[in-house]
């Protein structure tokens, strides 16, 4: 497959290809970086945060891994960068979809790579992500937590910058055939917690995801065995068995719209339902919109 001409979308400039050779070291740096990574993992002179992030891991490991999926294959180009601070908390709520959550991985890569204050990405995670042995702890390293008020007020409060995918499996889990229609998100519980801390809401739109893992079916039986929300049935899995499991390279755009002010409200406005449910409307009505609008945009599926 030929390479892509990748473009990113800066806010203050013309749009420009991305050099990665420009500002990559060169092996023998690559190398020194490597072993003196493998010092810090062998002898512990790393540090994690109350809730198991651990950045020298993120940056050295994950996202290094991440990134060929995020520059070559998906090929994402971000758009309203500028809406989302430079410091200080704010909640970021996006539509979730692709049947493997890497929608919230790619928007991880875009807020570190593409924000000019190389933002961390703190992932609010389903109960069930961190029942899984390797995955749930692979995902703290990486900055998730629990899904819960508690966590995320807390992180709003220290300057972290948050996501929250309302959808759940819902959203992840939803037929080909409702593509881009937003599920209901909840009981606006990510619109209370930023009430509470007078934390900005940025919408956050994604396009491209729905593509990788097309779900044409549901093995509902196998998976209330296995004690899972769905088992995705493909046009390539269970068909192709493990090849099945690569995704198709659907070209996509992470699109961040303007801040929703909470702080005017003061954090007893959470305890109003009536507010609540007004701005939980009013961002999924904000990021349906936004995705009608980023589809006009892509010329097709994959490109």
């Amino acid at each position: 497959m030929p390479e892509a001409r990748v473009i990113r979308l800066h806010p203050d400039g013309p749009d420009e290809p991305a050099d990665a050779a420009a500002v990559e070291p060169g092996w023998e740096d690559q190398l020194a970086g490597g072993l003196e990574f493998l010092r810090r993992r062998l002898t512990g002179e790393y540090e994690t945060d109350e809730f198991g992030f651990d950045p020298d891991l993120a940056d050295h490991l994950l996202l290094p891994v991440l990134r060929p999926l995020f520059q070559k294959w998906f090929r994402v180009e971000t758009q309203g960068m500028e809406h989302v601070p430079d410091t200080g908390g704010a909640l970021v709520v996006a539509n979730h979809s692709g049947t493997i959550p890497l929608d919230a991985l790619m928007t991880t890569v875009a807020l570190h790579d593409d924000h000019p204050a190389e933002r961390r990405f703190r992932l609010l995670g389903a109960d069930l992500v961190f029942q899984f042995p390797f995955v749930g702890a692979l995902s703290r390293k990486f900055g998730a937590t629990l899904a819960c008020n508690e966590d995320a007020e807390r992180l709003l409060t220290d300057g972290e910058l948050v996501g929250v995918f309302p959808e759940g499996f819902k959203g992840i889990g939803k037929s080909f055939s409702e593509r881009y229609t937003l599920q209901r998100f909840g009981r606006g519980g990510f619109v209370t917690a930023a009430l509470r801390t007078g934390a900005p809401i940025v919408p956050c739109a994604i396009v491209g995801a729905e593509e990788i893992y097309p779900m044409i079916g549901n093995a509902k039986t196998a998976a209330r065995i296995l004690g899972l929300p769905y088992l995705p049935i493909t046009p390539t899995f269970p068909l192709l068995g493990p090849l099945g499991l690569l995704p198709l390279p659907s070209k996509w755009f992470i699109a961040f719209g303007e801040p929703i002010e909470t702080a005017s409200y003061g954090p007893g406005a959470a305890d109003d339902p009536m507010l609540v449910f007004n701005l939980t409307d009013q961002v999924r009505e904000t990021i349906q919109q936004s995705l009608y609008q980023l589809l006009l945009q892509r010329r097709s599926v994959f490109s």
